[in-house]
């Protein structure tokens, strides 16, 4: 795959490093909104890309809205935050942080589940990929943390983060918020690179495409349409970061 694009929107950004705080401040207020309300909506939360901002920053309920989609906003946003802190702090990805990310995810929707994988067998609506039998997810976890370990310094950052993104929700460790952990945990390794987050759109043919993509990747093996498609999310976030400071 070719990454000469990204590489240069890269160095351009790099090269205007520092930024200065304010533009970051405020990147950071539209990256956290948008990236809340697309990986939500992705997941079938009905709140707008407006409402998203409303309860993120004025802490507003919406009337008509479910509690739940609620709780995934505000949820989403502190995962988001305890992300950022990871990759400042340049902590090592571990077991513990994914089940971390995962815990803020889910809490206060299902606490029960929120930060522990499956106890059960599941399948995944609309794929033909089952995923694996819950006795061997500790197993299929470390060896997913070992892989990243492996081939962190070998790999380009986006591809990296791209296929990690596919291996775990090939895996499924969880019962629920698979999906939205993955987006987390996919950032969290481009943040470390010194990337923008990279964010997936939940526009109905991106949403459609992004599914389509994670599907060839598990049923033919074919992830370089998903590393690309991961590619143009990286290549938007970079655009929208330069244009900001220039």
């Amino acid at each position: 795959m070719d990454f000469s694009k990204i590489d240069l929107l890269k160095s351009e950004l790099d090269v205007l490093r520092p930024l200065p705080p304010a533009a970051v401040r405020n990147l950071e207020q539209v990256f956290r909104v948008e990236w809340t309300y697309n990986s939500n909506a992705i997941e079938g939360n009905t709140l707008t890309l407006l409402e998203t901002k409303l309860v993120l920053e004025e802490g507003l309920t919406i009337g008509g809205k479910k509690l739940r989609e609620h709780f995934e906003v505000v949820n989403h946003s502190e995962a988001i935050s305890y992300v950022q802190d990871i990759v400042n702090r340049n902590m090592e990805l571990t077991e513990y942080i994914i089940k971390s990310i995962h815990h803020l995810v889910l809490k206060n929707i299902d606490d029960e589940n929120a930060g522990r994988y499956r106890m059960v067998n599941v399948r995944i609506s609309g794929s033909q990929q089952t995923p694996p039998h819950f006795s061997v997810l500790s197993e299929k976890m470390e060896q997913l943390i070992q892989w990243y370990d492996d081939y962190k310094n070998k790999l380009h950052p986006v591809e990296l983060a791209a296929e990690f993104h596919f291996r775990f929700v090939y895996i499924h460790p969880f019962s629920d918020g698979n999906g939205r952990t993955a987006r987390l945990l996919m950032n969290l390794i481009l943040m470390k690179f010194g990337f923008p987050p990279a964010i997936v759109k939940a526009a109905n043919d991106a949403r459609l495409k992004y599914y389509e993509t994670l599907e060839d990747a598990s049923i033919r093996n074919e992830i370089i349409p998903f590393v690309r498609l991961i590619s143009k999310c990286v290549e938007d976030g970079l655009q929208k970061y330069i244009g900001a400071v220039k």
